[in-house]
Formats: structure tokens, sequence, C-alpha cells
């Protein structure tokens, strides 16, 4: 939640798009945010939508995703650790929790040379709407 020390003043434009974001349960590009606030905040712009992800994004107070071969930014206001699955067919997005076995990261520092501080995991396949298809 957004609180009195940000660094950043907190628009009545600003909190709309916060909120829309929250409110989300299907990781919405900015074009999708756009909508959904434009319904409440009918004065408001695409470019001040964009400004304002752009702005929590940075401060850490959303996720910007970049899931599939879109390449399109998706946005994800639960910014506590977790990974996600994406279907292959419509491109439904979900929060997965499957930590990794420590194991694991400590054998891709060994194989990388790299400190591992963290991982993003991205689990593919087709969603059980689909799979009915």
């Amino acid at each position: 939640m957004l609180d009195a020390t940000r660094p950043f003043r907190l628009t009545p434009q600003r909190a709309a798009v916060f909120q829309v974001v929250r409110d989300a349960c299907d990781h919405p590009t900015a074009r999708e945010i756009y909508a959904r606030v434009k319904a409440c905040q009918p004065g408001i712009g695409f470019a001040t939508v964009y400004r304002t992800l752009n702005l929590l994004a940075a401060h850490r107070e959303i996720l910007e995703l970049q899931l599939g071969d879109d390449a399109v930014a998706r946005y994800d206001a639960n910014t506590a650790p977790h990974d996600h699955i994406l279907c292959t067919s419509c491109g439904a997005i979900a929060d997965i929790n499957v930590p990794l076995p420590e194991s694991t990261t400590r054998q891709a520092a060994r194989e990388s040379g790299f400190e591992v501080e963290g991982y993003e995991l991205q689990f593919l396949g087709r969603c059980a709407g689909c799979v009915t298809q």
C-alpha cells in the first residue's frame, strides 16, 4: 500500500491507476489499465497512466512483467516474491508459488560464477479453459 513516506506526490490520477492495478487479478497491460481507469477518471490520458505505471514500478510499488512471447508489459500489485504461469493458448496469467530448492540456486551460482540474489520462474502451459476446448 502506498504510504506517506513515498518519494512522489500521490495525485488522484496516480491513486486511481494504483487502485486499478491492486484490484486486478489478471496482470493487465497498460492499455487495459487505461481503459479501467478511464471509467472512473474520464479525463485521464494514456500518457498519464503510462508514466504512472513507470513511476510505481520504479519505486517498487508494483511489478512490471515481461511474460510470454508478445513482450507487452503487464503489471502486478503483488510485489512479494512469486512466480507466474502463462497459458500458451489464450495468454491468461496467474500467480504461483513454487519455491526452488536452495540446492538449485547454489548450482546456478556455481555454474554461472554469479552470486544469485533471486530468481523469477515462469511456467508455460494451457489453462483449464483451453484444455477442455
